[in-house]
């Protein structure tokens, strides 16, 4: 099953959706911040999330290797952008990384640049996308009239993790942004673009922080380890995101149950996609919408 063709339409259609690399069309970072980003770096940058995305499928490998994972796909333009030597062509090939702060999704740079604005990244963007894509916890909606941040103070460069301290002064804005700030700001190493950097125009990165259960994490690596000391949390993100594609609809309360089944006989493989995307199938509310398009398709040539 995953090796047939049709399964490319996972990569193309729902990692597109969950991952949010249908919005790297749209960004267009600053020139004048940025001046290394160009389409054909855009392009690059969402083909290697999609043939990483598509080999954990392929290979049948856990679903916790879209985290872990110590190998991506690179051509000479992306190369160029990691710092990667001697590779060249515009031909994609695999390479395993020696640095651990690359490893898996987080390192890559679709998802730092989908989670930035275009001169800068954001802490909120990226804490946003964490708790909706890794650990299945979207936040609440902002409340109304919340003022933007400011770029600086009294003519001084600030960093972005002083910025967020002001914004935090603001009582309603504090509660969510003690939970969103911690994890986006453990890729703060990240720019705008996912280029790796150890300071900014106001000083040091300091990518260090205190997660909501009390984790203390100082960088990536340190983030990624603590968001898998539950590894059926993101599978079970995994699940929903991939039911919700399935069904074609959001899922409810009733079918919650069904999630947490998947995921329990899942563990028994090490999460392998090959468990999880038969439990969907198993599952009677996909087994539903199919005798739902059948009973549909049959009135359609009765008619």
């Amino acid at each position: 099953m995953l090796a047939d063709p049709k399964a490319r339409a996972l990569t193309d259609n729902f990692a597109g959706q969950w991952l949010f690399l249908r919005n790297l069309t749209n960004m267009n970072p600053d020139f004048e911040t940025l001046p290394d980003f160009d389409d054909n770096l855009r392009q690059a940058m969402r083909r290697e999330t999609e043939l990483f995305f598509e080999s954990v499928i392929r290979e049948d490998r856990s679903a916790l290797d879209l985290m872990t994972a110590k190998y991506t796909f690179v051509n000479e333009r992306l190369a160029k952008h990691y710092g990667i030597p001697n590779v060249y062509g515009s031909q994609f090939r695999r390479i395993v990384w020696s640095d651990e702060n690359r490893w898996g999704l987080l390192g890559q740079g679709s998802v730092s640049t989908v989670t930035s604005y275009p001169n800068r990244t954001s802490a909120v963007l990226r804490g946003k996308w964490i708790l909706e894509n890794v650990l299945g916890t979207p936040p609440p909606a902002p409340p109304p009239n919340v003022p933007a941040l400011k770029e600086n103070g009294d003519g001084k460069q600030l960093s972005l993790r002083q910025l967020m301290e002001q914004h935090r002064a603001n009582p309603s804005c504090a509660t969510c942004h003690r939970i969103m700030d911690p994890l986006g700001l453990a890729l703060e190493n990240f720019d705008a673009i996912g280029e790796w950097r150890t300071k900014e125009a106001a000083g040091p990165i300091d990518a260090s922080g205190q997660l909501a259960d009390g984790t203390k994490v100082n960088g990536v690596g340190d983030l990624r380890k603590a968001l898998l000391q539950h590894p059926q949390q993101f599978v079970g993100t995994v699940t929903e995101k991939m039911l919700t594609y399935a069904l074609g609809r959001g899922l409810e309360y009733y079918d919650m149950p069904v999630v947490r089944g998947i995921v329990r006989d899942a563990a028994k493989s090490d999460y392998r996609f090959s468990a999880v995307i038969l439990g969907i199938v198993k599952s009677s509310p996909f087994q539903m919408r199919k005798a739902q398009m059948a009973e549909g398709q049959a009135a359609a040539v009765l008619r």
